[in-house]
């Protein structure tokens, strides 16, 4: 098994290779990381060699253009990496009969539905990134048709790991400011790299092969829900409980509407996921201990998180 892994220096992509170090030795695979200086994604000729030179039996898409705002003005890049590159990586996989995992986003909903969203809701992006990603999807199924290969395609939302993110911006500003004001009508779930990396193994993975599963999108996120401003609180409490000298405490994080906090790009309001689907299919062959990882909510993940920030001299 030869997997090849994009994205290699993102928080996805360095979360892969943690999840992938720390296998046993005898089930550990052949993996080969690419990043920017490896294959510029925008350049399709590049990446169709990269490919056929690497001869991939999976591939994870774990790259990504994720400058929301930026991609409002760029639109052409946002779209070659985020649509017309995986696509190219669809029908490699599709030809080859590998199998291929790209991951997606809850910016390709519009956020007005009031409960949870499913893998068959109608598509309905509100800005550019949203719609490229969108794009992309619709790229991957297509390529996917009569194939013999196999694909998954993972949504998920507010993603945090070895990289930049809201979390740690947020300690960052908690550590010179004495009030912070948070946006408090945008819902989701707050997810974990390494978590993602190591739930959607379990569905592409037993052991050292490629385990088979119905090919189709899957929605990933831990358990539970929040707001970016209960997300906000939760990183400060948990920074606090570990140790960490912060001027904010959790009680003078204020709440605002997002109306109050414009950005060039629309958000959905609603980015609360269900994953019923996924659960199914990775507990499918009643491996139980494949669903362990299900068994806390997010807040859990975020706590672990922030305590290694601090116990690293990150914060």
């Amino acid at each position: 098994m030869n997997i090849l892994v994009f994205g290699k220096d993102g928080q996805l992509g360095k979360a892969f290779k943690t999840v992938f170090n720390a296998m046993p030795v005898s089930a550990k695979p052949n993996v080969e990381y690419i990043g920017r200086a490896e294959c510029d994604l925008s350049d399709g000729a590049v990446l169709k060699n990269l490919l056929d030179s690497s001869k991939p039996t999976f591939i994870i898409n774990a790259s990504a253009y994720t400058a929301v705002d930026q991609a409002e003005t760029e639109p052409e890049l946002a779209f070659a990496v985020n649509a017309l590159a995986p696509e190219l990586m669809a029908q490699y996989a599709a030809e080859h009969g590998s199998t291929f995992f790209h991951y997606s986003t809850d910016y390709v909903f519009d956020g007005s539905k009031a409960g949870f969203y499913f893998e068959d809701d109608q598509r309905n992006p509100l800005g550019v990134y949203g719609k490229s990603k969108a794009a992309g999807e619709i790229a991957i199924e297509k390529a996917f048709k009569g194939s013999q290969g196999q694909y998954a395609i993972f949504r998920t939302s507010w993603v945090y790991g070895d990289g930049g993110n809201f979390i740690r911006t947020i300690l960052r500003l908690a550590k010179d400011r004495e009030e912070l004001k948070i946006i408090h009508d945008q819902h989701g779930v707050p997810t974990s790299a390494k978590w993602l990396a190591k739930t959607t193994l379990d569905l592409g993975l037993d052991k050292d092969q490629i385990r088979k599963f119905t090919s189709g999108i899957y929605h990933a996120v831990p358990g539970g829900e929040t707001t970016w401003h209960g997300l906000a609180c939760l990183a400060v409490d948990a920074a606090l409980k570990a140790g960490a000298s912060l001027k904010v405490r959790p009680d003078l994080i204020k709440p605002i509407l997002a109306v109050e906090y414009p950005l060039p790009a629309p958000r959905p309001m609603n980015s609360r996921m269900n994953t019923n689907k996924l659960r199914k299919e990775i507990a499918r062959d009643d491996d139980v201990s494949k669903l362990q990882q299900w068994s806390g909510s997010w807040s859990t993940g975020v706590e672990v998180y922030v305590q290694a920030l601090v116990k690293d001299g990150l914060i």
